[in-house]
């Protein structure tokens, strides 16, 4: 089963209340393991990548904390409070 007859079976599906709070729970779940595994692979100092939500533009920059929540990016822009889930981190460190 791919995402998209996931999608297809919630949407015409005939769940109950209690069914969608179950999967919406797994959903939040899922998301908080995968945001803690992004935080712990970053370091202050590492280069990463992120979309901005903002402009859509690749945003590159530079890690300099890693707070509970957000990692705060050094950009040639300015400092950015981005979720460590958006983050992707590179090798290449020319821009900083």
């Amino acid at each position: 089963m791919n995402i998209m007859d996931i999608n297809t079976a919630i949407l015409q599906g005939g769940w109950t209340n209690d069914q969608l709070s179950s999967m919406i729970d797994a959903v939040k779940f899922a998301r908080a393991r995968l945001t803690e595994q992004a935080k712990r692979s970053l370091r202050v100092g590492d280069s990463v990548n992120f979309t901005s939500s903002k402009t859509g533009q690749n945003v590159t920059g530079v890690v300099t904390k890693v707070a509970i929540k957000y990692v705060t990016v050094k950009t040639v822009n300015g400092l950015w409070r981005v979720p460590a889930n958006m983050l992707t981190k590179v090798e290449d460190r020319e821009f900083a």
